[in-house]
């Protein structure tokens, strides 16, 4: 057939019912979206809009040229569109800084009275044992650094933090 009026009204006339198959296809769509993405993801629909709206321009554009079922053409273009929408999220997500450990506030409430019962414990050791454990764990010095500033010898240093810890361990256990 020529082109002329007559060719443009039933090509127009084509693309209008194919647009009711296409748009008819939006359920179909929607489940496989849901169960790809996820029915928790709240972008869903906005995927099965770009889905459809890209099918619709295709049409329209003649890119569509009916060497398959429409059906298969969306299907297509459905799966592409679900991959590019998961690259897309895990790029993003690769990108994201990582949220951390997020504390349970019973957890760190536990931490934090565990942490005040072993400084009282600390406090009430003599202070020998005290002096090295506060240079060796909490100043950080080494046990050579520590046996220099007390004026011991390593091997004291080593003994004492030894001793301390055993007395801090009994206390915590009664």
């Amino acid at each position: 057939m020529p082109p002329g009026s007559d060719y443009n009204a039933i090509m127009s006339e084509a693309s209008d019912d194919l647009e009711k198959v296409i748009l008819g296809y939006r359920t179909v769509v929607s489940y496989r979206v849901r169960k790809a993405l996820g029915s928790f993801t709240p972008d869903w629909e906005d995927v099965v809009n770009e889905i459809i709206t890209q099918v619709l321009e295709k049409v329209r554009s003649r890119e569509f040229r009916g060497e398959s079922s429409i059906g298969t053409f969306i299907y297509i273009i459905t799966s592409r569109r679900i991959v590019d929408y998961i690259r897309n999220k895990t790029k993003v997500l690769r990108h994201a800084p990582d949220p951390g450990h997020v504390p349970d506030p019973d957890e760190s409430l536990d931490q934090k009275e565990r942490a005040d019962l072993v400084a009282r414990l600390v406090r009430q050791l003599k202070p020998k044992y005290r002096d090295v454990l506060k240079l060796y764990y909490f100043k950080e010095l080494s046990r050579e650094e520590v046996a220099r500033r007390l004026g011991i010898p390593a091997s004291k240093v080593s003994e004492r933090l030894h001793y301390a810890q055993k007395l801090l361990r009994k206390k915590l256990r009664s």
